[in-house]
């Protein structure tokens, strides 16, 4: 289930953050969108509202969300970040090289496999991120 505009903003008001106009612009791109943003794709759609926003505010506010775990962050495509809303379990992307469509999986099965390598090393492992890029059904059919 994806974060909807009105609990985003929520979460943040909870959590002492301001609600600027440019903030809440930021907000509403991301969440209307079922794609992954990029952050300037993200800026150019907030410029059409607030022309003198700047690039680092757009950043800014994405850091702030994702580290608040309100944003999906995708790591694939070309190695430009892209971003969506957050889901609240923890999942992980099958990405299309084809389309760019992104599937989001919830089983990814590395909780033993972390306990073996934090055991192994002395690490402390406090999160891992798995990406798998590959064709999906459709562009495997059209041959892409």
């Amino acid at each position: 289930m994806r974060l909807s505009e009105r609990r985003t903003i929520t979460e943040l008001r909870r959590q002492g953050y301001k609600l600027t106009p440019q903030r809440r612009a930021v907000i509403r791109v991301v969440t209307a969108s079922p794609a992954h943003l990029t952050p300037l794709v993200i800026y150019h759609r907030v410029q059409q509202e607030y022309p003198g926003i700047g690039l680092v505010t757009v950043y800014r506010t994405l850091d702030i969300l994702d580290g608040l775990g309100l944003l999906c962050e995708l790591h694939a495509s070309h190695s430009c970040r892209s971003y969506t809303v957050g889901t609240p379990e923890h999942h992980h992307h099958l990405v299309c090289s084809g389309c760019q469509r992104v599937v989001s999986i919830t089983d990814c099965g590395l909780e033993e496999m972390m306990q073996n390598v934090a055991g192994e090393t002395g690490f402390r492992i406090d999160d891992h991120l798995l990406e798998f890029a590959g064709l999906c059904p459709s562009c495997q059919r059209e041959g892409t």
